[in-house]
């Protein structure tokens, strides 16, 4: 049985910004004790995230995808390896009528969970994973959808959160990622949402959950977690709401996190317990 939570958002944290996976990071998930339980909080498809999976050593328990509209539980019996234990889906053709009026070049993908995605366009090669469908305006928005991405190659993340934050987005979730690159899901859903429902079936105290991320859409899971932690390579806002900040995912820095996570399990603390109290005895001398 669990008893602790461990969440790790995957590219530019777990994964390098090469989007590869360090032998350093693997096997210090690889070491957690058994009680850890790590579950992987994505904004990747479930299509991109297995695969990384797979190499983290992570065959059982559970895994959210879609910044949260997806809830996995992993089952290496299963041909997919998989079963979605929670789909969250909303109707994208009024949010996405108002995008089309307000960034009109910009490339438009509708996720479907475990095939790929349709598209108004195809993506530049290598940002979506699975088949990609090249539809027409009326099947883009025909059904309701978990997830929709909007991606302006041409600009700058600041130009495109302007004209997003301009649009004026209402009823919906949505992150503006490190590139020109929009995420749109159901209101109300986020990775901490789903965060929150796998706890609540391992049974993990809150007190025991600790999430690790590095851009906006980790916002809400490093508030939700008894301890946030944002990576070096995170932006200044981001950092702001962690209680620590680490290294850079290109020097390995999540590595600190994971070995401090061990110790606590070890030692039957909370994570940073140590540390605190150690640090308040100092100051009491």
């Amino acid at each position: 049985m669990a008893q602790r939570l461990l969440a790790l958002d995957l590219d530019g944290t777990t994964l390098n910004h090469m989007g590869e996976l360090s032998d350093r990071v693997r096997e210090a998930v690889v070491a957690l004790p058994d009680d850890v339980a790590v579950v992987v909080a994505t904004g990747r498809s479930i299509i991109a995230t297995m695969p990384v999976l797979e190499a983290l050593g992570l065959r059982e328990g559970y895994a959210i995808c879609s910044n949260g509209a997806l809830t996995l539980q992993l089952d290496h019996t299963r041909p997919e390896g998989y079963a979605i234990i929670d789909m969250v889906t909303f109707d994208p053709r009024a949010v996405l009528e108002k995008m089309r009026g307000a960034l009109p070049d910009a490339l438009i993908a509708v996720e479907e969970p475990g095939v790929g995605f349709k598209v108004s366009k195809h993506f530049p090669d290598g940002e979506l994973m699975g088949r990609s469908r090249e539809v027409e305006w009326d099947e883009l928005v025909a059904n309701p959808v978990t997830r929709v991405t909007l991606r302006q190659p041409e600009a700058t993340a600041e130009e495109f959160m302007e004209l997003v934050e301009r649009a004026g987005l209402h009823g919906v979730s949505y992150a503006v990622g490190w590139s020109a690159w929009l995420d749109i899901n159901p209101e109300g859903v986020s990775k901490a949402s789903a965060l929150e429902l796998v706890r609540r079936q391992l049974r993990v105290e809150p007190i025991h959950t600790v999430a690790c991320g590095d851009q906006r859409n980790d916002l809400e899971m490093l508030h939700w977690a008894a301890w946030g932690v944002a990576m070096g390579n995170a932006p200044d806002g981001v950092k702001a709401v962690a209680d620590e900040v680490t290294g850079h995912v290109d020097e390995d820095g999540l590595v600190p996190i994971l070995e401090g996570v061990a110790q606590a399990a070890r030692d039957g603390v909370p994570f940073r317990e140590g540390v605190e109290s150690a640090a308040v005895a100092r100051l009491e001398l």
